[in-house]
């Protein structure tokens, strides 16, 4: 028996970080591969219930030559190997620490080992037990004709099983070496389980290409790797391979640890690197002085665009789950359903997803509350006039290059550009729904009626009548559900409504409310639409009359605060005069079309001539800066029928109407 060379301390400091099976195993192969092995198999046998009675792991490299064995422990010979570049991923394994992990999951470990010496092989075995990891047995060396490699025999398995052995041990395995196999698929590198490949493809690209690219006569061979997942323990690189498929230099990119999860591998091949197999030479000042080193810098300019310009459509698709994010976890500021809220807040989105595709790492690590801070400060920059501050006060924060930069300067020009594109649509969309009314209510032809038609228009366009208005009811609720939905705006109750009136079961057209924060009053208003054919007088005046009646008996309707105006709304009105004369008669208080007023209760009658006179006055000023062409805002339509289908294509629509959650 003979003792490791090194203390139980030693042992115990150098294996600290080797906590799980999933490690140890990698190690293992990792030593396989840096005996300069190109396949390293896996075996192991299960019982019924998934316990693993045994397990082996192969290599086909170069075995442990005895002169080495396990001594000195922190002293591999892959480690003092003066041929090993250290800037390439040709030793992993180093300081032989993957020997001694399998006390993770082993009670015990034996190695049997060919290696090769002087033109003969020989072969002996090494068992060490997890209880004294100081301490090997190893047998007598025998020359053999077996072909070089190592077998390590587990045995005593405990911690993992064949179900978490094909999920999370594998998983973990195609995240260690998925990088390498690629780097080495060349020379037909491979991991195996069971006589299966490790399918690391499937589950580790998210995107690969093959570029060929030519400077100067030298041909590149460039191969792009996006993975769906970080890399165990390996940042993202350029690797350098030449004819033969060996790897001679290795760098990081300049994309690592930006908080954007863009994990990738650049692999560039080409007989360039046959003229220079020295690590050194790439990094001389001399080199960069040649012509071959300016081949290189071409090389590297060219691969670190090309690596940006694969970034970009990652970070936008990543930018749509960042906005996402927000919405989940309550991070915007709470924007209003009108149009002019809602292009507020896409204004906001859209430099949120500049700025993370500028910056990712400025959002990846903020906790929620300074993702609120943050996201809440930018909303107010950008609604100010001081645009232009919020790019200094965010290079102060962040690195900015100078193209970044333009891109944020430009990207606030283009949201301001967007918005206004978007309310000068809006200002169309409302003339097209104003002309789509009038064929409504004037054209005989389209036999449009009152519930059908003219009501479910006029409900998903309420800016007609009063678009600061929160739509609490329409296409004819009775006087209890529209109550009941009424305390829920106001109060956030949902309560079990029942009223006592005889006309209790009236039912409203379009009932909306807004709330007054600034005087505390409530201010609501009752429209009741007639069919085109229908003209205006005493009897629907009366039907108006009746709903207020209701509304005067409920203390809930009628608090101090409530003002209420109800709206009658026809064709004209019938020729017994009766509503031109009650007109006439409350002339005195100069307000148009009223019929009726007692404390804070009104009542109006209009004719929709009056309704669309009101919405181009209201509309003269932007539509003559913004010189709409009238002619080509009118839109033709077949039928009534048509006319309402289409209103969801019109960005002048209003959110649905409010309702109550169901109990």
């Amino acid at each position: 028996m003979d003792n490791i060379q090194i203390t139980s301390s030693g042992i115990r400091k150098a294996l600290k970080r080797y906590d799980c099976a999933h490690m140890s195993i990698a190690e293992y192969i990792w030593n396989g591969f840096d005996a300069q092995a190109t396949q390293v198999s896996i075996y192991f046998q299960a019982n019924e219930i998934g316990n693993i009675s045994q397990l082996k792991i192969v290599d086909n490299g170069y075995g442990i030559p005895d002169s080495t064995r396990f001594k000195p422990f922190l002293e591999s010979a892959k480690e003092i190997d003066p041929k090993s570049p250290k800037n390439s991923s040709a030793i992993h394994g180093k300081n032989g620490v993957g020997r001694l992990t399998f006390f993770t999951f082993a009670y015990s470990a034996t190695w049997e080992t060919v290696y090769e010496e002087d033109g003969k092989r020989y072969k002996y075995s090494i068992l060490v037990d997890s209880t004294s990891l100081d301490k090997y047995i190893a047998s007598d060396l025998t020359e053999t004709l077996e072909p070089t490699g190592t077998t390590v025999l587990f045995k005593g398995i405990h911690e993992i099983t064949s179900d978490n052995f094909e999920a999370d041990i594998q998983e973990f395995l195609c995240r260690d070496f998925c990088w390498f196999l690629e780097l080495n698929s060349f020379r037909r590198f491979s991991v195996r389980i069971n006589n299966v490949e490790l399918n690391y493809k499937e589950t580790m690209i998210g995107e690969q290409e093959i570029i060929h690219h030519d400077i100067e006569g030298n041909s590149f061979k460039i191969k792009f790797v996006r993975w769906l997942q970080s890399l165990n323990r390996e940042y993202s690189r350029y690797y350098f391979i030449d004819s033969n498929g060996n790897e001679i230099l290795k760098n990081t990119t300049t994309l690592n640890n930006k908080g954007d999860g863009f994990f990738h591998s650049i692999y560039i091949s080409s007989d360039f690197f046959d003229k220079h197999n020295n690590v050194n030479v790439y990094e001389t000042t001399l080199f960069k002085t040649t012509d071959e080193g300016k081949v290189y810098k071409d090389l590297m300019v060219f691969v670190d665009c090309l690596l940006k310009d694969k970034r970009k459509p990652f970070l936008r698709k990543a930018s749509d789950k960042i906005i996402d994010n927000f919405e989940k976890t309550g991070v915007f500021p709470n924007f209003k359903k009108n149009p002019w809220e809602q292009y507020r807040k896409d204004e906001l989105e859209n430099f949120i997803k500049d700025l993370y595709q500028v910056e990712p790492k400025i959002f990846s690590e903020l906790k929620i509350e300074q993702k609120k801070v943050f996201v809440h400060f930018l909303n107010l920059i950008i609604d100010s006039g001081e645009r232009d501050k919020l790019i200094e006060v965010l290079s102060e924060i962040i690195t900015l290059s100078h193209s970044e930069i333009e891109h944020l300067a430009e990207s606030l020009k283009t949201s301001k550009l967007s918005n206004i594109i978007k309310t000068v649509r809006l200002i169309e969309d409302r003339y097209k729904a104003i002309d789509q009314l009038k064929n409504l209510v004037f054209n005989p032809n389209l036999k449009a009626n009152e519930r059908d038609h003219i009501q479910k228009f006029v409900e998903n366009h309420y800016w007609i009548l009063g678009e600061q208005y929160h739509l609490v009811t329409a296409a004819e609720p009775k006087f209890d559900e529209a109550l009941r939905r009424f305390i829920y705006l106001l109060r956030g109750e949902k309560p079990v409504v029942s009223i006592d009136h005889p006309d209790k079961n009236k039912e409203m057209d379009i009932f909306m409310v807004r709330q007054l924060f600034h005087d505390s009053s409530i201010s609501n208003v009752v429209v009741e639409l007639k069919h085109p054919k229908i003209k205006l007088g005493a009897k629907e005046l009366e039907q108006v009359k009746t709903y207020m009646g209701v509304i005067l008996e409920q203390d809930e309707f009628n608090a101090p605060n409530m003002n209420w105006d109800f709206y009658l709304i026809g064709n004209d009105f019938a020729q017994s005069g009766y509503i031109d004369r009650e007109i006439k008669n409350l002339k005195m208080y100069g307000e148009k079309s009223l019929v009726y007023s007692v404390d804070n209760y009104k009542i109006y009658v209009k004719k929709w001539s009056e309704i669309f006179t009101d919405f181009e006055l209201r509309h003269k000023f932007l539509y003559e800066k913004l010189e709409l062409e009238r002619a080509k805002l009118t839109v033709t339509s077949g039928s009534a029928n048509t006319i309402v289908a289409n209103i969801p294509q019109n960005t002048a629509v209003q959110s649905p109407q409010f309702s109550v959650p169901d109990y």
